[in-house]
């Protein structure tokens, strides 16, 4: 990300040592790049992984899976901090959509009915981020969940939420693609659905794809990242564990860039 993050703090931090995963025949990404697991409203440590990108792959792509806001007290931060990266920066940085920032939109267009969901699944702290109060009659009350969604709108701006609705679902270089939550074993890449992008498919975990392509995803916490199968994980619950995970993806293998706890 050509420093783009670390250098708004201007902090330095030393790099860690990244563990790698073996090589595969099989893995055969058109150039190298870095894809970053769910950061749910952690700025500190997306600044801090930025850092450490900076120091082990420097002027290498890099793909956000999504999943920027909730849980974590600092969407607002992360969103502002990610709107000022592009995909015509060099290096290129991708940002794709996750589950809680459609579960944000969908709150958006419909609060009534959206807007319990999204509260209960991490809404709550992403609305304090914005100065927004939770709504005053309950997260039932559709007059007041119509209010709060006035609010909201009203803290983002039209820019900021016309950027959350053009992220991506997808992106791939070579036979690695990037995705929030899974992707059917079954399909194509090419063939996917918006639903199990954003939110996951039961056999993804469990049957291997038969086309050589690999996947690499966030949404599912694992204790460790993982790459196997044609799969690799990156999402370590960063907001909860103080782990913010980056898979560093080349054909010489995976390695694993993370922040460290607390």
């Amino acid at each position: 990300m050509k420093g783009l993050l670390s250098r708004i703090l201007n902090r330095g931090a030393p790099p860690v040592e990244p563990e790698v995963a073996p090589a595969s025949a099989d893995l055969q990404p058109e150039r190298p790049f870095v894809a970053i697991g769910d950061v749910h409203g952690r700025v500190d440590l997306l600044l801090e992984i930025d850092r450490l990108i900076e120091a082990r792959c420097p002027g290498w792509p890099v793909v956000f899976l999504g999943d920027y806001v909730d849980r974590g007290e600092q969407s607002r931060d992360v969103l502002d901090l990610l709107m000022s990266v592009s995909p015509q920066d060099t290096p290129p940085v991708v940002c794709l959509m996750g589950n809680h920032e459609r579960m944000l939109l969908d709150f958006l267009d419909d609060p009534a009915k959206n807007g319990p969901r999204w509260l209960r699944n991490g809404g709550l702290q992403a609305l304090a981020s914005f100065g927004v109060a939770p709504p005053r009659g309950g997260s039932t009350d559709p007059a007041a969940l119509d209010e709060v969604r006035e609010r909201l709108a009203a803290a983002m701006g039209a820019a900021m939420i016309a950027w959350l609705r053009a992220r991506p679902l997808s992106w791939h270089s070579g036979n690695v693609w990037a995705v929030h939550a899974a992707a059917d074993p079954e399909l194509p890449m090419t063939d996917q659905s918006d639903n199990v992008l954003l939110w996951g498919h039961p056999e993804f975990l469990r049957k291997p794809r038969a086309d050589g392509q690999w996947v690499v995803h966030g949404h599912t916490v694992v204790e460790a990242p993982q790459a196997s199968a044609g799969r690799i994980a990156v999402d370590t619950g960063a907001y909860a564990t103080g782990r913010l995970t980056a898979a560093a993806i080349s054909a010489d293998g995976v390695s694993f860039i993370q922040t460290g706890e607390g």
